[in-house]
């Protein structure tokens, strides 16, 4: 038995220990040795969040043995700015075979994260993945029998669940504050900046990354999940591409190489990053991939508009919309219960925004309205990123609100993008328990 799956099963065992997802592999962290760890994607998230920031807070825990990707510039590129002496490889399996790692990293395409993640089970290793865990039920049905056939975990990084304004939306629901829930009403919106952009990369294509109801969505019908303490039982969903793509009068490749610029609002100059230049337009020769896509491209498969209607098992009913043009960026979500309502105006990266903390509005039926301000906490996503690789690593290892996500948190928000996708293509209703072997739980432990 190797060190890591020893180390993985005697903590597990001992004194009849439940391990979480992220539990497996803080372990490894409290062994006393360095989680070695590889990485399969090497793009922009991958080298910061996962690469670079990981090794700057948690560099005493981890140390990178492999780096891999299809592109080998951007392997080169990654290697220096994340400032790891580790090998790379433009072969995934000769890294696995080479590096011999703890834990795997996944952040490559969205579609092609399943093959990675089997991959990693097989091979012994604990799997991170970033959202979506996968794009189609097929696949999803492949990781949840590889991760049940070799024992092995994932943990999906889901790190919404993790800012604090969200943690005590999830206290307020759980100490019975609305009372008896029953519906949620919950609008996102993308603006047309963030929005655009996921229409200039590889995210607008199907094939990639199954449409913004998994690439973008799955965070939110997570959160939902988690919330409620329950899971999506039926799907039914409108949708379109009516703004970007083809509804437009004028196109080029690119931004860059565009004639167009003059007239375009949603002209973006990527020369103006240093990073992103080296990373992505110095290496378009090995793969060809445009980063600075054009937002009108007739390729564009995916849409724009989405409205979805989810029942629960436990007979809550969420009306959700994703828009992804919007002059602002943000979200509005509402929980009614039998005793009140629960609702938040969230707003993100606006220029305006001046409060240093986010406000939820609890108002109680035949009752008074109360304000409850949550403080701003430093970090990416509300201050989720980092207390989720605390989570992961073991510097908190507890998991009393059940933050920590496994490979059934990623299935069940992904089937419910997946099943909403497959509505608004068929103008049917579609059962979430007819696309894998995952029966709805009413309630969640």
């Amino acid at each position: 038995m190797d060190r890591r799956h020893f180390i993985l099963t005697a903590g597990a065992a001992a004194g009849g220990m439940v391990v979480s997802p992220a539990g497996a592999l803080a372990h490894l962290a409290r062994s006393g040795k360095k989680i070695r760890m590889a990485m399969v994607g090497t793009g922009v998230r991958g080298i910061s969040m996962w690469g670079k920031d990981l090794l700057a807070e948690y560099g005493h825990l981890v140390e990178f043995v492999g780096l891999s990707d299809i592109n080998p510039g951007r392997l080169a590129y990654a290697k220096k700015y994340m400032q790891v002496s580790c090998p790379t490889f433009t072969n995934f399996d000769e890294m696995m075979r080479q590096a011999k790692p703890d834990a795997l990293m996944v952040t490559t395409v969205d579609a092609t994260h399943d093959e990675f993640i089997i991959k990693g089970l097989e091979q012994g290793v604990h799997v991170i993945t970033e959202k979506p865990m996968t794009t189609d039920e097929t696949k999803c049905q492949a990781i949840l029998d590889a991760e049940q056939r070799t024992g092995n975990k994932i943990t999906v990084a889901f790190n919404y669940r993790y800012s604090p304004h969200r943690l005590k939306i999830y206290r307020l629901l759980r100490e019975g504050a609305v009372g008896k829930i029953t519906s949620v009403d919950f609008h996102w919106y993308l603006n047309t900046s963030h929005g655009a952009d996921y229409f200039r990369r590889w995210h607008r294509l199907r094939s990639k990354g199954g449409s913004l109801l998994l690439h973008k969505s799955t965070h939110h019908f997570d959160l939902v999940n988690w919330w409620l303490e329950s899971e999506p039982s039926e799907v039914f969903a409108y949708g379109k591409l009516e703004h970007y793509g083809k509804n437009n009068a004028f196109r080029s490749t690119h931004c860059r190489a565009c004639p167009h610029t003059a007239n375009c609002k949603f002209f973006w100059d990527m020369t103006k990053s240093e990073h992103l230049m080296n990373l992505y337009a110095a290496n378009e020769g090995h793969d060809g991939y445009l980063r600075d896509g054009c937002v009108w491209k007739e390729d564009i498969d995916i849409f724009d508009k989405m409205a979805v209607t989810v029942k629960y098992a436990n007979d809550v009913q969420m009306s959700y919309s994703l828009t992804t043009y919007s002059p602002y960026e943000g979200y509005r979500i509402a929980f009614n219960g039998t005793e009140g309502r629960l609702e938040a105006w969230i707003k993100e990266s606006q220029p305006w925004e001046a409060e240093p903390y986010d406000e939820l509005r609890l108002t109680k039926n035949f009752g008074k309205t109360e304000l409850i301000q949550i403080p701003h906490r430093q970090g990416g996503h509300g201050g989720g990123d980092k207390l989720m690789k605390d989570k992961i690593f073991g510097v908190t290892p507890e998991d009393p609100y059940r933050q920590s996500a496994g490979s059934r948190d990623g299935a069940m928000s992904i089937l419910t993008g997946i099943a909403a996708r497959k509505s608004i293509d068929t103008g049917l209703p579609v059962k979430i328990g007819a696309l894998t072997s995952l029966q709805p739980k009413a309630e969640r432990g």
